[in-house]
């Protein structure tokens, strides 16, 4: 059961544009009190929905230009510790468990692709890791996002709990 409503999105979309955006911008942006706005962020802190408000980096632009996606098979029973490994590894930026043919899809990023030869040498070398594919991103033609399918799941939510819709200007 979806726990957002129309006014969380438009919150969390304006916190995705701009997370230093003051209580009070946030509150005059949406057309609601300050108080609508600090409830309403703490009750989705305090539930995991916002998990936190981060930089969101071009990696090329901080000397980083090349990103892969290492797809791993392993043995059975050895994802939480092969995760782990990985998770030390600096140039490893998220870990997805998948179904299907690999068990763990690894984002990674380095500076070269000599770097990324060594690193995809490292994680082979992981005791459990039977098979990897890596896959190397050429351009990121549509980002992550969350927005669109947040507007989409909310659509018959209806716009904030006890808050009337606020009047469009002109």
């Amino acid at each position: 059961m979806l726990s957002i409503d129309k006014l969380d999105v438009q919150l969390l979309g304006l916190l995705s544009k701009d997370s230093r955006m003051s209580v009070a911008e946030l509150a005059n942006s949406l057309g609601v009190a300050r108080n609508t706005v600090q409830a309403r962020m703490k009750r989705m802190e305090s539930s995991g929905i916002l998990t936190g408000f981060r930089p969101n980096l071009d990696l090329p632009e901080v000397g980083i230009p090349i990103q892969a996606f290492v797809g791993l098979e392993l043995e059975q029973g050895k994802i939480s510790a092969i995760a782990k490994s990985l998770a030390e590894l600096p140039e490893v930026i998220e870990i997805h468990a998948t179904t299907g043919r690999e068990d763990l899809l690894v984002r990674v990023a380095t500076s070269t692709h000599a770097a990324l030869q060594k690193l995809a040498e490292q994680i082979v070398s992981l005791p459990g890791v039977t098979h990897s594919t890596t896959t190397i991103a050429l351009t990121n033609p549509l980002p992550y996002r969350i927005q669109p399918l947040l507007e989409h799941l909310t659509n018959d939510a209806g716009w904030g709990r006890s808050t009337a819709f606020p009047r469009q200007q002109d």
